[in-house]
């Protein structure tokens, strides 16, 4: 049974902070950030394979079956964990950022 628990309205920081304890929660502490990156890009992967079949793309008929919703979620935890493990605050690299996007000219 879980004692985690993320608040009704929560900020980018609260997310960050409930994938810290559920990290420590379930017993995944100490991972290699190696070992991150690739649960982030197997998830990645995932996420575009439900994205291909909610577009009515071809894809293997035995292939599972995915939802997009889910797979994008388990693309944001595994971005989160990375995020904690090199102690970064998404919200403000992602303020920092947008900044630096806002000035350049999209062609």
């Amino acid at each position: 049974m879980s004692n985690l628990h993320l608040k009704q309205n929560p900020t980018l920081a609260d997310y960050q902070q409930y994938i810290k304890e559920m990290i420590v929660e379930r017993g995944f502490e100490g991972g290699q950030i190696s070992e991150i990156f690739m649960l982030f890009l197997e998830e990645c992967g995932e996420l575009a394979k439900a994205g291909r079949k909610a577009s009515k793309m071809k894809v293997d008929i035995g292939s599972d079956s995915f939802d997009v919703g889910k797979e994008a979620s388990d693309v944001f935890i595994y971005l989160l964990d990375i995020c904690n493990h090199y102690d970064i605050d998404l919200e403000k690299a992602f303020r920092e950022k947008e900044e630096e996007n806002k000035k350049r000219v999209w062609k």
